[in-house]
């Protein structure tokens, strides 16, 4: 393990826990949040699927301990970023891995919460539909976030995205 990815990972998982208060909207039983799709997107592409997914699982732990998330962060969150990571790594494009979020949280993961972790982990029906639409208006906006954040990092040299990945930085065919 590198030590600055162990580094990177932790930052993220701090930003995502320090800013689920502010960033927090309760729908119903379930509690949205934007910035956690937005950590989702910068660690799915600037790490990778399994340390995005580990990424998004430790902070929906931390997020239930603090009261500031439910049962339903875990597949919402898990999913999607192990999507993005996929997408990306298979792509190079960041569109694609902020689509491969959208698409792991805003449909598989509403569904893994709608049929499997409300009424067998919570005890609740919830509608399928209205967690769609909920999981899927706050990964959108997530996902936006993440490539505007995205771009700014590459622009200030902290970050390389797309098919030139891992070039070093002195590389003329950048």
């Amino acid at each position: 393990m590198d030590t600055r990815t162990i580094a990177r990972a932790v930052i993220l998982v701090a930003i995502g826990v320090a800013i689920s208060p502010f960033t927090s909207i309760p729908i119903g039983m379930a509690k949205i949040n934007p910035a956690q799709h937005f950590i989702n997107v910068l660690g799915a592409i600037l790490l990778g699927p399994w340390w995005a997914t580990g990424i998004a699982l430790i902070i929906g732990i931390l997020r239930n301990a603090l009261g500031t998330g439910t049962l339903l962060a875990f597949p919402g969150g898990m999913i999607g970023a192990f999507l993005a990571g996929m997408a990306y790594r298979y792509t190079r494009n960041i569109y694609a891995g902020a689509l491969g979020e959208v698409i792991g949280t805003g449909l598989f993961g509403a569904v893994a919460s709608a049929l499997i972790v409300a009424p067998v982990l919570m005890g609740k029906t919830m509608a399928l539909g209205a967690l769609i639409i909920a999981f899927s208006g706050s990964t959108i906006v997530g996902a936006m976030i993440g490539i505007f954040g995205l771009k700014l990092l590459e622009r200030a040299g902290f970050a390389r995205l797309g098919p030139e990945r891992g070039r070093p930085p002195d590389d003329p065919s950048l």
